[in-house]
């Protein structure tokens, strides 16, 4: 494995990478690929095809590792923890909710943690443990 590929900038390229995919998906801005799809501007339909099915693909395998590494048990408990960390933030006046656009992006950061947190999970498993995680391959 490569060096680095552990601590925190590990985690900060996997929670990038989450969050590019998700945000390029949808976000409030207006600029992602769902307004992109439903938009007035004609555009190419294997174009446009083409950059779903790899966005498509890409958050697939984001979210397949996020459920095969935590779990049911580990998104509810993240975004306990994602939820509770924001409605501390309102409580003690570092954040409002009072625009739709915020709460968007507090929902694409959650949802990207989470799936930044599950493509790490292994490596933070086998650094506490020192056992390696795997997938069943076989029988």
């Amino acid at each position: 494995m490569a060096r680095g590929s552990f601590g925190p900038m590990g985690f900060l390229w996997r929670w990038l990478v989450a969050f590019v995919l998700v945000a390029l998906s949808f976000n409030p801005s207006g600029v992602s690929y769902y307004h992109w799809v439903v938009g007035d501007e004609p555009a190419s339909m294997p174009v446009m095809l083409l950059c779903g099915l790899l966005l498509l693909v890409m958050v697939g395998i984001y979210l397949r590792a996020t459920w095969t590494s935590i779990g049911m048990i580990g998104i509810v408990a993240s975004l306990a923890i994602l939820g509770t960390l924001v409605w501390v933030f309102v409580d003690i006046g570092w954040l409002s909710l009072a625009s739709g656009n915020v709460v968007g992006w507090i929902a694409i950061v959650i949802l990207s943690f989470i799936m930044g947190v599950g493509m790490s999970w292994s490596h933070v498993q086998r650094k506490v443990s020192g056992q390696l995680d795997t997938d069943d391959v076989g029988d």
